[in-house]
């Protein structure tokens, strides 16, 4: 979230600044479709995160208006967490994102372990392209939502 009140350079600029970070992703990933999900169950949904990480991240994107935070007033509280309209309006966009992210997993692993930012095969071609996973975009995208 963006500490200082300067306008933004661009659209890219303001969206990067509500969905920046390792976990904001995550959370829109577990809340996509119109999922309502309490605490622990998002924190199951997202492996690796601390308890204060997820409380923070919620409470960023509830600010800039991406979740919905619903408090029941009964013993013991119970709190829900589900994406705005905004918010589904941002994982629509976020879901190319991570179709492209699946599709080059391999190559992205490989150049990690590699140390090399070209996946390892020591060519660039600018393309776009790389060893996908053979599927077309309908089963990507069912893997992906799977994968949720």
């Amino acid at each position: 979230m963006r500490k200082e009140r300067e306008p933004y350079a661009c659209g890219l600029d303001a969206a990067v600044d509500v969905v920046g970070g390792k976990w904001k992703p995550m959370i829109l990933w577990a809340l996509y479709a119109g999922r309502t999900l309490r605490f622990g169950e998002l924190r199951r949904h997202i492996p690796g995160v601390s308890e204060k990480m997820l409380i923070q991240q919620l409470r960023e994107l509830e600010s800039d208006g991406i979740v919905h935070r619903e408090v029941y007033r009964e013993v013991p509280p119970k709190v829900e967490y589900s994406l705005t309209d905004l918010g589904q309006s941002l994982n629509t966009a976020l879901l190319p994102l991570g179709l492209w992210g699946d599709q080059h997993m391999e190559q992205i692993v490989a150049g990690k372990a590699n140390g090399s930012a070209d996946g390892g095969n020591g060519t660039h071609n600018g393309t776009g392209k790389g060893r996908g996973t053979g599927t077309d975009e309908t089963d990507t995208a069912n893997k992906a939502q799977n994968a949720a």
